[in-house]
C-alpha cells in the first residue's frame, strides 16, 4: 500500500525537487543575496522530516561551548503562538518561544536563547543586544540559505538515512539528497550502542560524502534518573512502578525500547510530533492514571512534552532527560567544532 501511494505521488515529489534546486541554485550563485556575519555561526538541521536528534545534539554543543564563550541559540520557535523576534525569558511559556527553545533556556543557565522564523533579523537582534556575542547555534537551519552560517552540522537518523528516503511528498526530505554536500560534518544519530566497523562503512558509503566532510556516528544516551516537580527516581527503580507513559514526539521508539530493557511496565499515549495538550487531553490523562490501582505508579513522558505540556499541571509529572554521546570520536568532533570558533 506504501509502495502504491509513494509511486503516485512521485510525479509530485519531481516538481518538489525542481522548484528547491532552482532556489538553491540561485542562492549558491548568489542571485538570491544571503547575510553573512562576522561572528561564528554553527548551523544544525536535517534533510529528513521528523526527530533526527537536533535538540540533543544542540545541547551536546552548548555543554561544550558555553563554559568559554558568550554564546545565543537562535530557532525559528516552531509551534509557537507569536511572530516576530522573541527572547526567552523566565516568564516564557511553550507558546511563547517553542518547546525546544523553551528547553534549551530552562536547562541551560549563561546562554541567551531567542526565536524569529527570520534568522538574519533574528541574528542582527541578538547582535543589538549583546554586542560582545562571540557565537550563536542555529537550531533547524539547514535550508534556511538567507543566512550563511560558517560551519553546518547534517544530522542524519540510523533508521532513516536520507539517502534512501525520496522527496515530499512521496518521501520524508525536505529538500534533494544532493543538498548533503554543503554540510562540513555529518551526524548519524540513533545508532545502536554497538556499531561495527563494517556497518559503519556501509553507511558512509551509502552517504557518498565528499572526502572533505566528516563523518560521526552518535547514539541518544539516557538519564539513570527521571526527573520530578519534587523528588527523583532512579532509572533501576522505575520497574516498581506502573507507568502511564505520554509522548509526543516524532519517533517514541527508542525510548519504548529503553523502559522495556529496564523491565519497566508502562501505558503508551502516543500523540503526534510537537502535540500541544488541550485541557481534555490532561483531563483523560490523570483519569488514566487516577484509574489505576497500584501503591507506585506516575506519569512520565519526554523532557521536551514536559516543557510542552505539563509546567503548570498540577499533578505530579516525571521526565527523562536525554543527551547525545558519541559512539568513539566526540574528542575529534570537539576540536574541528572548538578549531572552528577559534579561527573565526
Amino acid at each position: 500500500m506504501i509502495r502504491t501511494i509513494r509511486k503516485i505521488l512521485f510525479p509530485f515529489s519531481l516538481i518538489y525537487d525542481l522548484i528547491t534546486s532552482v532556489r538553491n541554485f540561485l542562492y549558491d550563485k548568489g542571485l538570491i543575496h544571503s547575510y553573512g556575519f562576522e561572528l561564528p555561526i554553527i548551523a544544525i538541521g536535517n534533510l529528513n522530516v521528523g526527530g533526527t536528534g537536533k535538540s540533543p545534539q544542540v545541547e551536546y554543543l552548548i555543554r561544550i561551548l558555553s563554559p568559554h564563550l558568550k554564546l545565543a541559540v537562535l530557532s525559528r520557535g516552531y509551534g509557537r503562538k507569536t511572530k516576530g523576534f522573541v527572547l526567552a525569558d523566565s516568564e516564557s511559556r511553550a507558546g511563547d518561544v517553542g518547546d525546544e527553545p523553551l528547553q534549551f533556556y530552562k536547562k541551560f543557565s549563561g546562554i541567551t536563547v531567542a526565536v524569529d522564523e527570520n534568522r538574519a533579523r533574528g541574528i542582527q537582534r541578538l547582535l543589538q543586544l549583546i554586542p560582545d556575542l562571540e557565537l550563536i547555534l542555529l537550531d533547524d537551519a539547514f535550508q534556511h540559505r538567507k543566512v550563511r552560517a560558517g560551519y553546518y552540522i547534517l544530522l542524519t537518523s540510523f533508521s532513516d538515512l536520507y539517502s534512501d528516503d525520496l522527496l515530499l511528498p512521496a518521501g520524508n526530505l525536505r529538500e534533494s539528497k544532493r543538498q548533503a554536500r554543503r554540510a562540513d560534518t555529518v551526524v548519524v544519530t540513533k545508532c545502536p550502542e554497538e556499531l561495527n566497523i563494517e556497518t559503519r562503512a556501509e553507511i558512509q558509503a551509502r552517504l557518498s560524502l565528499e572526502k572533505s566532510q566528516k563523518l560521526f556516528f552518535s547514539e541518544i544516551s539516557y538519564a539513570d534518573k527521571v526527573i520530578g516537580p519534587s523528588s527523583d527516581i532512579d532509572v533501576d527503580q522505575l520497574n516498581l512502578y506502573q507507568v502511564i507513559l505520554v509522548t509526543g514526539i516524532a519517533n517514541p521508539n527508542p525510548l519504548l525500547e529503553f523502559l522495556r530493557s529496564k523491565n519497566v511496565e508502562f501505558h503508551h499515549l502516543k500523540f503526534g510530533d510537537h502535540h500541544k495538550f488541550s485541557e481534555n487531553d490532561i483531563q483523560k490523562i490523570v483519569f488514566r492514571f487516577e484509574k489505576m490501582q497500584a501503591s507506585k505508579k506516575i506519569i512520565l513522558t519526554t523532557e521536551k512534552d514536559y516543557v510542552r505540556n505539563f509546567l503548570d499541571v498540577s499533578q505530579e509529572v516525571y521526565y527523562l532527560p536525554i543527551e547525545t554521546k558519541f559512539l568513539d570520536g566526540h574528542t575529534e568532533f570537539d576540536e574541528i567544532i572548538n578549531s572552528y570558533v577559534r579561527k573565526n
